[in-house]
């Protein structure tokens, strides 16, 4: 049933399939078989896992003949800088609405959000900014721009099937190497990444791998509430028969460090022994959270002694140096 996927629009943005490594010294010192799912290198504007996203929802809005991308993210959004990529790639303009957390300085993401000539908008309040994203909708349209509105992280429906078919593009690269996945961890924040993945195992017949997504701000309820609704409406999209519901999603909310975007220890010890061990670099608001949660879970023995495990790095590292200073008294 993943050839439904085909009779969607789809902008091409990236060169896949990305690579999967084995990370040997990382995984015997977890005790875990852990692949790496490289989805940061992407060839778009330093990659990550929206890239994935943003092909088929730039492909839906040229389809609509849209002219413009309006989405929103934190200051330090990775979801932000790719959608101000992808619109330049396929002629178009963004616009982008940022929040805290943090202060907002021109580095990092920042940075490249204003080399990529996205029009900035700062929002002093998460609260709200749906409102105020469709309210900058409707002045785009005033303007005779004709504005595809995007939500936080790609988070739609059309958004979850980039992830639907990273599931078939994982499972082909692990039949090369003889291997079936048990379980398939990343970092959780709005929920596409998750639902896509859970919704291209089933339709592959592999919904015995278990999604693990290890929540960078919100709590498992939220997350699990978010995720099934995603998987519903993806579903219905693709009319296939796949159903599922909050109890039946994994998200693991303790690793949340103080909040979203709140850097703490845990996640830079983490991020330093991922560097050190594999030369794997993650960032301290997702990525970093993601595997201080898998490090931790498998040094308990949750995943099981030996188990085949892939972790899919989904980008972030321009955070790196946008949080740099809350990172080094960390580190130094």
């Amino acid at each position: 049933m993943i050839w439904r996927l085909a009779n969607l629009p789809k902008f091409k943005l990236f060169t896949s399939p990305t690579p999967l490594e084995r990370a040997e010294r990382l995984g015997r010192e977890l005790g875990a078989n852990l692949y790496i799912k490289r989805d940061d290198v992407m060839e778009l504007a330093l990659g990550g896992n929206k890239v994935r996203k943003l092909e088929y929802l730039v492909g839906d809005a040229l389809s609509k003949g849209c002219d413009t991308l309006v989405t929103t993210g934190a200051y330090h959004s990775n979801h932000a800088r790719l959608t101000a990529a992808a619109a330049r790639k396929a002629g178009m303009k963004a616009y982008l609405l940022l929040t805290p957390p943090g202060e907002y300085r021109v580095q990092g993401n920042a940075l490249l959000d204003a080399l990529l000539g996205a029009e900035v908008r700062l929002y002093k309040h998460r609260e709200g900014v749906e409102e105020a994203l469709e309210e900058l909708g409707e002045e785009l349209k005033k303007q005779g721009r004709k504005p595809y509105i995007i939500p936080a992280g790609g988070a739609s429906p059309i958004g979850v099937m980039g992830y639907a078919e990273a599931a078939h593009e994982i499972l082909m690269q692990m039949k090369e190497l003889g291997v079936k996945p048990k379980y398939v961890v990343h970092a959780a924040g709005t929920g596409a990444t998750q639902a896509g993945l859970i919704l291209g195992f089933k339709m592959l017949g592999a919904d015995d791998i278990q999604v693990v997504g290890i929540s960078v701000g919100k709590g498992s309820k939220a997350a699990t509430e978010k995720v099934a609704d995603l998987v519903n409406k993806a579903a219905e999209i693709l009319r296939v028969d796949v159903r599922v519901r909050p109890e039946d999603i994994t998200v693991i909310d303790k690793y949340v460090g103080g909040g979203y975007g709140v850097v703490n220890k845990e996640t830079v010890e983490a991020i330093r022994k991922a560097a050190q061990y594999e030369a794997l670099l993650f960032d301290p608001v997702y990525t970093g959270k993601g595997i201080w949660g898998f490090m931790d879970m498998a040094e308990r023995g949750e995943f099981g002694k030996g188990s085949d495990v892939v972790f899919i790095h989904t980008g972030g590292e321009p955070i790196l140096f946008q949080r740099s200073e809350e990172l080094t008294q960390y580190l130094l």
